[in-house]
């Protein structure tokens, strides 16, 4: 017998027995549907992660963070300047392996507001033209502000979409996408002029889901759109929506002067990003930064690197752990499975016996026997695999309307590689204990069994 008449055989033997063999697979149908969803959500969890840390300004950003003293200098403490714009100009001119330097001021508490509408930034910050390049920021229609904006503190900013939706509406509300360039807003009742807007910010997910409703005529304007899922769209995306952004000196004299310790020569700053010019040299960049703040802070050690590397690392040990720990509860839900496909051929064998007896009497081999046993194993663990991967396509459709778009679950070819090859090895050992038993039958009893 070949082994295309054994599968054939096996599959009549499925079909001959059709509700006990749905039952024997539901195992490996629940298994494989498991493992392929658990699997997908890892990914979407993967894919979530790596656009926020992408959107966030990338693996070469560094930020430089406050930190307390070292217990040797704790006498120093209250001489620790802090970060400050000096530390901005020395990196920036001392620093060769550093590219791009982004001092930044925060307007604290900002409410924006415009004809009785009020809008909350997220990020609204006083900065330099670097601060572009280090947070990854487009601007889509007008223009940055200009170093003579700088020099004189005009009072210009350039804002993100969620910002102009809430101040003069949503391209959905208003049927059109409205270019707020030269008009006036208020940020914490002080007027400023709008000269450029950032382009809309959207996960990879949502961008594809928007061009295929526009294809299918359902025309879903770049705008925000209502979050779907439990928990809102990717937070990074929704943060830079939410960005307003001033000339430094502006943020500085309008909002900070009359608090700042430092004072004219040397405000403090809010925050201090930087970008490295290789992320091959992280490691040299990182310490030339180090020996440059060193100088400015007169030998005080009231600073740490913040790197997007150990976040990476962070990320990767998280889904390691997740595959390890999902991909041990499906292994486990499809042994299952496979305990069930070898009670139903125990069963099956003792079913046949005089059948088995029959076929070695007229001259099947032990191994045919054999070979034949754990065929239809095979072909119900195969069954199984099939009906398990259909079925969690249906499971991951509906996962992927309960879980937030940054997390959209994806189903990889790898997963249902895996998910099927491992279910045709719980068959084939499933099936191994069976087949032993009905090769070893001798012809003359199996023929006397009733």
């Amino acid at each position: 017998m070949t082994i295309w008449t054994s599968f054939v055989v096996g599959l009549k033997e499925v079909w001959a027995h059709k509700m006990r063999s749905l039952l024997t697979m539901l195992g490996i149908i629940l298994g494989v549907a498991s493992l392929v969803g658990m699997a997908a959500i890892i990914k979407g969890m993967e894919n979530g992660m790596k656009e926020t840390l992408i959107a966030m300004g990338g693996a070469d950003k560094i930020e430089v963070e406050e930190e307390d003293v070292p217990p040797h200098q704790e006498h120093l403490a209250d001489q620790a300047p802090g970060r400050t714009l000096m530390d901005a100009i020395a990196l920036k001119e001392a620093a060769p392996l550093i590219r791009y330097v982004a001092p930044a001021i925060r307007v604290d508490n900002a409410i924006i507001s415009r004809g009785g509408r009020t809008a909350r930034a997220w990020d609204c910050y006083g900065v330099t033209e670097d601060a572009l390049a280090v947070n990854l920021h487009t601007v889509a229609y007008g223009r940055f502000f200009s170093d003579l904006d700088e020099e004189l503190a005009n009072p210009v900013c350039v804002i993100g979409t969620a910002i102009r939706d809430e101040l003069f509406g949503s391209p959905e509300e208003v049927g059109r996408e409205i270019i707020p360039i030269g008009e006036v807003i208020f940020i914490n009742d002080q007027p400023f002029t709008i000269v450029g807007m950032f382009e809309h910010y959207e996960s990879e997910q949502d961008r594809r889901r928007r061009l295929a409703e526009a294809k299918r005529g359902q025309v879903q304007p770049a705008g925000p759109q209502r979050a779907r899922g439990f928990g809102r769209r990717n937070w990074a995306f929704e943060r830079k929506n939410r960005t307003v952004y001033m000339p430094l000196k502006t943020a500085w004299l309008r909002f900070r002067a009359s608090s700042d310790p430092g004072g004219i020569p040397d405000p403090r700053l809010s925050a201090l990003d930087v970008k490295v010019a290789d992320l091959e040299e992280l490691i040299p960049a990182l310490q030339q930064a180090r020996n440059v703040l060193m100088l400015t802070h007169r030998g005080i050690e009231d600073f740490e690197f913040g790197t997007q590397e150990s976040r990476v690392d962070d990320i990767n040990q998280q889904i390691r752990n997740a595959r390890m720990s999902g991909g041990l509860i499906a292994a486990i839900s499809l042994l299952v499975g496979g305990i069930g496909i070898m009670n139903i051929m125990l069963a099956s064998i003792n079913e046949r016996i005089r059948e088995i007896g029959i076929c070695k009497a007229v001259g099947a081999t032990g191994f045919a026997i054999f070979l034949q046993v754990l065929i239809e194993s095979l072909v119900v663990a195969l069954l199984g695999a099939a009906l398990g991967v259909a079925v969690s396509f249906g499971f991951v459709h509906v996962l992927s309307w309960i879980t937030p778009t940054a997390n959209e679950p994806v189903i990889t070819p790898m997963a249902l590689i895996v998910a099927v090859s491992f279910s045709a090895a719980v068959g084939i050992l499933a099936g191994l204990f069976p087949a032993f038993k009905a090769a070893r039958l001798h012809p003359i009893q199996a023929l006397r069994y009733e």
